[in-house]
């Protein structure tokens, strides 16, 4: 096999055998588009060379060199770089493409400029999608989604009824299915393809980290949907398993909320207790657990000066152990979908962490559904780094009200289908 991809101003470093390769952010995009187009069987970037003689930081500054570096499952990588301008071209040929091993810390030193930020659950409305008929490539979408998912998708999202659209299993793969379909609404405008190529970074809210991996190409449309549908019946069984509720707690700080989270489990028995699973934005906290300790932090939050609580129109209590069932059907499902490197940064809901390895995607995502989503840190990471630009795509404003209440002075727009 032969690949081509160009690798932007860095060139690896050495440390012993080698070092992590870190990758100019500010490029990744145009790396990716041609990472994408390879085989899962070709291991970039971390490599180890073989112990030939070769004065390597000679031939790395001049990127004059060529050398066979070595894989850890024995393949081969010949890179051949040449000099054009601003980029460096590297022949790659691999071998042993049944194996993987990417280096998880590629997009370690990402700088964001521009961020499609993708919704999850909740931000379901019935007739989502509509505009999405007047634009082929999104209508599209929809259409697939009929086939993968055996029922009428579109019709559950324009026409409800609600209360059907925001069960688990439906509002999850509508959620995705929109919000993609909102990037190709955003394509087909003047200007759209210039914006999503601009886009240098990319997350999305609990079930909109797959949207977003879709997005940047980690797996197919299809692939993720068939992914979302399942994650959706996984959260939905295992809420039924277990009596367990959600509930935002308003006008506090996470440490208040902790320690009314705390003050409750004091209260009730150790299977009934609560924790922070949703760090959104201050003042905004979502709170999971059992019915009775929900109840507890309900009754106890004026004492604490919250300004309110609004329980939650979900299955159960989402991002914590209540969510343990689904966690190996998610990993059984993982484990047969074919994940490649985001030709972008992806930022987890766990670590806030933009991981490279599909490996490592594919242990993140099944620890998502029982892990506290961490979209406060993610959003004033991404804007302490210095993002310029924000996109939600998708149904609803749910992102832009929180991204405005984290820094008023972000520029989001809301791109809806």
């Amino acid at each position: 096999m032969r690949t081509q991809f160009s690798l932007f101003r860095r060139i690896p470093t050495l440390k012993s055998n080698i070092q992590q390769h870190h990758h100019h952010p500010h490029h990744s995009r145009h790396h990716h588009h041609s990472l994408s187009t390879m085989t899962s069987s070709l291991i970039l970037p971390s490599v180890t060379l073989k112990k030939t003689p070769l004065n390597c930081s000679q031939s790395l500054k001049t990127h004059n060199f060529s050398s066979f570096v070595g894989f850890k499952n024995g393949g081969i990588l010949q890179i051949k770089p040449r000099n054009d301008g601003a980029r460096v071209f590297m022949s790659v040929s691999a071998r042993s493409p049944s194996q993987t091993a990417v280096n998880d810390a590629l997009f370690s030193d990402y700088k964001p400029s521009s961020a499609f930020l993708f919704p999850g659950q909740g931000a379901q409305a019935v007739g989502m999608g509509a505009e999405a008929q007047n634009v082929p490539a999104a209508a599209a979408l929809f259409k697939k989604a009929n086939d993968i998912l055996g029922f009428d998708l579109l019709e559950i999202c324009t026409n409800g009824p609600k209360e059907k659209l925001n069960s688990t299993v439906l509002s999850q793969p509508a959620i995705y299915v929109t919000s993609l379909a909102a990037v190709e609404i955003l394509r087909a405008r003047e200007g759209g393809q210039q914006i999503i190529d601009s886009v240098d970074v990319t997350c999305g809210l609990s079930l909109g980290e797959y949207t977003a991996l879709a997005f940047a190409g980690a797996f197919s449309f299809e692939d993720g949907l068939k992914l979302v549908k399942l994650r959706g019946e996984a959260m939905q069984a295992a809420s039924d398993a277990a009596q367990s509720a959600m509930v935002s707690v308003i006008g506090l700080d996470a440490e208040k909320v902790q320690s009314l989270c705390d003050a409750a489990n004091e209260e009730v028995s150790e299977d009934e207790r609560v924790q922070i699973a949703n760090f959104l934005c201050p003042g905004n906290y979502a709170v999971s657990g059992g019915v009775k300790g929900i109840e507890a932090v309900e009754a106890k939050a004026k004492s604490f000066k919250a300004r309110m609580t609004v329980r939650l129109a979900v299955a159960g209590a989402f991002h914590t152990r209540f969510m343990e069932p689904a966690v190996s059907r998610l990993e059984a499902a993982l484990a047969t979908t074919q994940i490649r490197t985001p030709r972008i940064p992806v930022i987890s809901n766990v670590d806030v962490q933009a991981h490279a390895d599909p490996d490592t995607i594919k242990k993140i995502l099944a620890q998502q559904v029982t892990s506290p989503v961490q979209w406060e840190t993610t959003l004033k990471t991404l804007l302490d780094k210095g993002l310029n630009k924000s996109y939600e795509l998708g149904p609803g404003k749910v992102i832009a009200g929180i991204m405005k209440r984290i820094n008023k002075a972000a520029e989001i727009e809301n791109i809806s289908a």
